[in-house]
C-alpha cells in the first residue's frame, strides 16, 4: 500500500470549508482509499494551534479530527522525539535561503526516513526539496 504524508495544510483544508484549498483537499481525499497516511505529532500541534483562536466550534472540530486520526489504523502518527528535533534543526540550519518552518523540516525528514515522496499540501517548500505535492493553491 502506498504511503502519503499529510501536512498541516491538508488537515486545515479538510476541516475548514472556507479554506482556499478545501475543495482540492476533499477531491484528492477521495482518491486515497489505497493509501496509508503518515503525519507527525508536530503537525497535529500546528493543526490545533491554527484552530485555537477560531472559536469553540473549530476548536472542538479540530480535537475530534485528531481523535479520529488516532483511532484510524490507516494513519500513522509519528511521536515527537529528541532525535526528530535534532534532525529538523540540521535541515533548518542547512537551508538558510529557504523559508522552511521547523515543522516543515521535521516533516521532510520524516518523509525521507519513511521513503515517502508524495505529500498532501500546497506548501511549495516540499516541492523545493523534491517531493511531489498532491495539490497546489
Amino acid at each position: 500500500m502506498k504511503m502519503v504524508f499529510a501536512d498541516t495544510c491538508y488537515w486545515v483544508a479538510l476541516l475548514n470549508p472556507k479554506d482556499q484549498t478545501h475543495d482540492i483537499a476533499v477531491r484528492v481525499s477521495k482518491g486515497l482509499a489505497t493509501y496509508r497516511m503518515l503525519t507527525t505529532e508536530e503537525v497535529l500541534t500546528e493543526l490545533l494551534n491554527y484552530f485555537g483562536a477560531r472559536g469553540s466550534f473549530f476548536r472542538s472540530a479540530a480535537v475530534k479530527l485528531v481523535e479520529r486520526m488516532e483511532a484510524d489504523s490507516s494513519i500513522e502518527i509519528l511521536p515527537q522525539t529528541h532525535e526528530g528535533f535534532v534532525a529538523r534543526c540540521r535541515l533548518y540550519q542547512a537551508r538558510p535561503d529557504k523559508g522552511y518552518s521547523l515543522t516543515d523540516c521535521l516533516s521532510m525528514e520524516a518523509m525521507r526516513r519513511g521513503g515517502v515522496r508524495e505529500v498532501l499540501t500546497s506548501d511549495e517548500h516540499f516541492s523545493q526539496e523534491g517531493f511531489t505535492c498532491l495539490f497546489e493553491k
